[in-house]
């Protein structure tokens, strides 16, 4: 399974944007997918998870402002956020995760937050 994250790109605080992560395959068979986010100088963090039976969790910074969900029939996961603020300025990575030998990442889409 290859995954494929887009919907990125410059938006003012306070904005929303939608990224969706689009696999090459089934999803329903990891046990996590998730979103992480980078930012320039810093290591890679978590943003959110959602499993199979779609229980979900967040980083404290995004909760109540981003929401994390899963379209199985087209094996896409989406991260939608909103009230966006500068300090979420970063490269956001889908993830999905099976077990420590099928971990699989997507290439990063760019989020900038700026007026």
């Amino acid at each position: 399974v290859q995954l494929q994250a887009s919907g990125g790109g410059l938006v003012q605080p306070g904005g929303s944007l939608r990224l969706p992560c689009a696999a090459s395959g089934s999803i329903f068979s990891f046990n996590r997918l998730g979103w992480y986010r980078q930012a320039p100088g810093n290591q890679r963090d978590l943003v959110a998870t959602i499993t199979p039976v779609g229980s979900t969790s967040y980083t404290d910074s995004v909760k109540g402002r981003f929401t994390i969900s899963r379209d199985i029939a087209k094996n896409t996961v989406y991260l939608q956020m909103n009230s966006l603020k500068s300090e979420d300025t970063a490269v956001y990575y889908c993830n999905a995760y099976r077990d420590a030998l099928y971990n699989i990442w997507g290439q990063g889409t760019q989020v900038t937050v700026s007026s």
